[in-house]
């Protein structure tokens, strides 16, 4: 079951999880060259401009950022963050740009957005571009000019076509919530390193004496530590683990007419004869001797 309560640190983790894998990478490269507009998957809290670098990045916007005018901006994205709902978020920065957030949720939570835009979905208002850039660069400058004339390079979509737009994104942001829960799926029954570790090592060493302290010395954990993680990932204790791994080659060597029973118990690992014998039983339900015979 998806986490309900908010954890930041492991949300940015499973964003950039998302952001690495195929389903997204797919998506992206598809809506890019469909659309012409940028895309990102952002966190919930992110100070920046999330666009900036991104392929298909407005040259105005751009050029607003390597210039130090970025402060309207970076206050369009705080409105485009504040309140995330069920439904996307459109909103204009100062120069009638429209720029638009689609959550991605975890469970019953959002823990980022989808993001677009940087573009006019209305006709182009000359008179808040000159309000506006007169706030980031000096009247009649160099910089304003330059600014002008990308600003002006802005595309334009229509209403209705941008809306589209943001459907399709929509769409895929259910996706990727689905996606989300999956990973986090994934990650909760993931075995822990420590476990990997032990594993390959009894693998490796299972016709040797094994002491629990040997093995968790190479798993790289204290004894405890160790005890505790191992058997609440296998769902065996650490000796019931080392009989069975022993118990599974021995099957496979009774196979062969040709062993004796006594020399497999030995080389599995087991100390006599008789411990072998009733271990086997007690895991399968029959005697070597009677599972070599129904074989």
């Amino acid at each position: 079951m998806a986490p309900t309560k908010d954890d930041p640190r492991r949300d940015r983790k499973l964003l950039e999880a998302l952001t690495r894998s195929k389903v997204y990478r797919q998506y992206e490269r598809t809506f890019t060259e469909a659309t012409g507009l940028p895309l990102t998957l952002r966190p919930i809290e992110s100070f920046g401009l999330p666009f900036h670098g991104k392929k298909n990045e407005n040259g105005f916007c751009a050029f607003l950022a390597d210039n130090k005018g970025c402060g309207l901006c970076l206050h369009t994205q705080t409105r485009c963050n504040a309140n995330p709902g069920e439904k996307p978020r459109s909103v204009q920065c100062p120069f009638g740009l429209t720029e638009t957030t689609v959550p991605v949720r975890l469970g019953e939570r959002v823990i980022g957005f989808l993001a677009t835009g940087q573009v006019f979905s209305g006709p182009p208002k000359a008179d808040a571009f000159r309000k506006s850039i007169g706030r980031v660069f000096p009247a009649g400058s160099t910089a304003a000019v330059k600014a002008a004339q990308l600003w002006k390079q802005t595309p334009t979509m229509t209403p209705t076509r941008y809306e589209a737009t943001v459907q399709l994104l929509n769409f895929f942001a259910k996706q990727l919530s689905a996606f989300s829960n999956q990973i986090v799926v994934e990650q909760e029954n993931a075995e822990p390193l420590l476990v990997t570790r032990a594993r390959h090592f009894i693998a490796a060493n299972k016709a040797e004496t094994l002491s629990l302290a040997a093995v968790a010395k190479a798993a790289g954990a204290s004894v405890f530590h160790f005890c505790k993680v191992f058997r609440k990932s296998t769902g065996l204790k650490f000796t019931e683990y080392v009989s069975r791994v022993r118990l599974e080659d021995a099957k496979g060597r009774l196979l062969n007419p040709n062993l004796r029973i006594s020399e497999i118990a030995y080389d599995v690992g087991f100390q006599s004869l008789t411990q072998f014998n009733r271990t086997f039983k007690r895991t399968f339900g029959q005697s070597p001797t009677e599972f070599r015979t129904a074989c």
